[in-house]
C-alpha cells in the first residue's frame, strides 16, 4: 500500500511465490489490504479444506493458480475449478474445497465487509480450528 493507505499496487505473482512451500495449516495467507469495509488477501492452499462458513462477510474467490474442486451450499455441486475463475459466496453459506488437482492452489480473496482471521466455523467441530485454518491463527511459541 502507498503512504497514504489509500492506493495500491501490487505484484500478485510474487507475493503468490513467496508463499511458503509447506504449512502445518490447512492455508498461509499475506494480507493486501485490511480495511473495515474490505479486506484482500493472497492466501494457498495446502491441504483439502472441510465444510466450513464465515459469519462475518460475503467472499469473493479469484483463482490465481492451481486446479481443484469447490462447492458453495450443497455439496452435490461441487465442480471444478483453475486459473481465471472467481467464486462468490454470502456470509453465512457453507462451502468446501474437498480436491485439490493441480497445486499449488492460490487464490486472491476479497471479504466485504473485513472478515477477521479467527472467523471461521467449521461444520463439524472436530475438522478444525481458526488455529489449524490459517497460520496467522497458530500461537507463536
Amino acid at each position: 500500500m502507498s503512504d497514504s493507505t489509500k492506493t495500491g499496487r501490487f505484484d500478485l505473482a510474487a507475493i503468490a511465490a513467496a508463499l511458503p512451500e509447506t504449512a502445518q495449516t490447512l492455508l498461509v495467507d499475506t494480507y493486501l489490504t485490511d480495511r473495515e469495509a474490505a479486506s484482500a488477501r493472497v492466501f494457498r492452499v495446502y491441504r483439502p479444506t472441510p465444510p466450513h462458513y464465515h459469519a462475518t462477510c460475503d467472499e469473493y474467490l479469484y483463482v490465481l493458480s492451481g486446479r481443484g474442486t469447490f462447492w458453495m451450499g450443497d455439496a452435490g455441486r461441487e465442480a471444478e475449478f483453475g486459473p481465471g475463475e472467481l467464486l462468490f459466496f454470502e456470509r453465512g453459506t457453507v462451502h468446501a474445497l474437498p480436491t485439490l488437482m493441480e497445486e499449488p492452489v492460490v487464490f486472491l480473496s476479497v471479504d466485504t465487509p473485513r472478515r477477521p482471521p479467527s472467523d471461521i466455523v467449521f461444520v463439524d467441530p472436530a475438522d478444525g480450528s481458526p488455529e489449524t485454518f490459517m497460520a496467522r491463527n497458530t500461537p507463536t511459541r
